[in-house]
This record gives structure tokens, C-alpha cells and sequence, in this order.
């Protein structure tokens, strides 16, 4: 079985949420600004990579939201997702700058439009974290800790 660390970012901005829509395996759908930890990355410095990438927006990260498990149906494929956020008066204008030219376009959706995007829905840890967000769910970002071996 592989696994793989992925890092998303919810951007909050009054009602709305931040998402990215992007080609996948042949097909459209929508995510979270979201992707891999590069190796020799740590947590944060990713999930700001991914974000500004993703929309080109460079914003602190003020939380994270939870720590998620998940194995894709389809691949097999073991993920452990760190959940991120942060909240903004309103929402931005973005400028995806995605090197691997897999992102639409960035929208502004509340829960309910997200909510029934359904199946387009790239995993089901998207709606996981957005509820767990809203329920409150926070955790200090000095609770990761990044350990570098000496050379």
C-alpha cells in the first residue's frame, strides 16, 4: 500500500469558502486548496506552497483544523490529510499559479453550494473538515513539531 501526506487550507471569508476546481483523472472537480507534502518540506511552508499555487494568494495560516485518514477507494492509496485555516473579511481575487496546469479556475462557495457539487467533490474529507471547521475543531499550529536530522 503507498501512502502520501497532503496538506489543504480553508480559507474562510464571511459565508463563503474557498475552493479550486481542477482537471482529474479525465474529469472536473473541486477541492480545497490542497496537495503533497514535497519531501524535506515541513507542514506549513507546504500548505503555504500549495495555496499560493493553487490561488495565488499568500495568507497566514492562524489554526490547523484536524489531522484525517483516508484510503481512496479506487487506488488503495493510504493518505494522512493536514487540515489547515484561516479567515479573511472577504473574499479575494485569486490568480492560480499552478505549475502542473491542472487548476480551472478558484471559486467562492458557501456550504450548501459546495454541499451539492456531489460527486465532483475530489475526496470525502473536504465536507469532513468543512463541518469539523464550523463545529469548532482547532488545534494550536505549535503542536507540529519538525524534527531535522544532524548531519
Amino acid at each position: 500500500m503507498s501512502h502520501a501526506v497532503t496538506l489543504a487550507m480553508i480559507v474562510h471569508a464571511g459565508d463563503r469558502f474557498l475552493m479550486v476546481e481542477e482537471w482529474q483523472q479525465g474529469r472536473i472537480m473541486f477541492n480545497q486548496p490542497a496537495g503533497h507534502l514535497e519531501p524535506g518540506e515541513e507542514l506549513l511552508a507546504g500548505a503555504r506552497r500549495e495555496l499560493l499555487e493553487e490561488t495565488g494568494l499568500a495568507l497566514p495560516i492562524e489554526q490547523a483544523v484536524g489531522i484525517y485518514q483516508y484510503t481512496a477507494p479506487d487506488s488503495g492509496k493510504h493518505f494522512v490529510r493536514f487540515t489547515f485555516c484561516t479567515e479573511i473579511s472577504e473574499p479575494l481575487t485569486t490568480r492560480p499559479q499552478d505549475p502542473d496546469g491542472d487548476i480551472i479556475r478558484c471559486h467562492w462557495l458557501t456550504l450548501a453550494e459546495i454541499e451539492a457539487l456531489g460527486e465532483q467533490l475530489r475526496s470525502p474529507l473536504i465536507l469532513a473538515s468543512f463541518r469539523d471547521y464550523l463545529a469548532g475543531a482547532r488545534f494550536p499550529l505549535d503542536a507540529l513539531k519538525s524534527m531535522r536530522r544532524e548531519e
